[in-house]
């Protein structure tokens, strides 16, 4: 199969990628993967503990790193359990990372969705209002008024954006 890119070389890698719900497959060849940013050598022929011994080869061995200094992982433990102690281990170990990112995933920054929580729903809302209106009941019974009045606001605020 050609490469979709140049139409010359043989395609050695071939991508998929969803852009606004449809789906294009792409097959390129080294050349053209590597224009792209995309590593073509050696992706799938090694399986995930192969990549993790290659973790510190060829920036001074995981003798020259030390261990994460939020949670103390070593590279060395990284390499057996083959995930990461903390958010933290990823700047740590980035000088070894980053070429095993590109290796496994072609890119070394995140492409993919972000989750949005939802919008709370009418129940939610009404059980919220109903909250603020018992605690407003509260501070009036206390004489609370600075509170029965923060409250107030809060109760039409809500009720103003429903």
């Amino acid at each position: 199969m050609r490469c979709d890119d140049c139409g010359e070389n043989e395609a050695i890698l071939h991508v998929t990628k969803i852009e606004n719900n449809q789906m294009h497959t792409y097959h390129l060849c080294e050349g053209c993967a590597s224009a792209k940013g995309l590593e073509a050598a050696g992706a799938g022929e090694y399986p995930l503990t192969d990549f993790l011994e290659q973790v510190g080869r060829g920036t001074g061995g995981s003798a020259s790193v030390g261990p994460c200094p939020y949670c103390g992982m070593k590279l060395e433990e990284f390499k057996k359990l083959g995930r990461l102690g903390c958010p933290q281990c990823y700047v740590a170990f980035a000088p070894h990372l980053t070429p095993l990112l590109r290796r496994l995933h072609g890119a070394v920054q995140h492409l993919g969705k972000v989750y949005l929580p939802p919008d709370p729903t009418r129940a939610q809302q009404q059980e919220r209002l109903a909250g603020l209106r018992r605690k407003l009941d509260r501070a009036v019974q206390t004489e609370d008024f600075e509170r029965a009045a923060e409250l107030r606001d809060q109760i039409r605020a809500l009720e103003g954006a429903s």
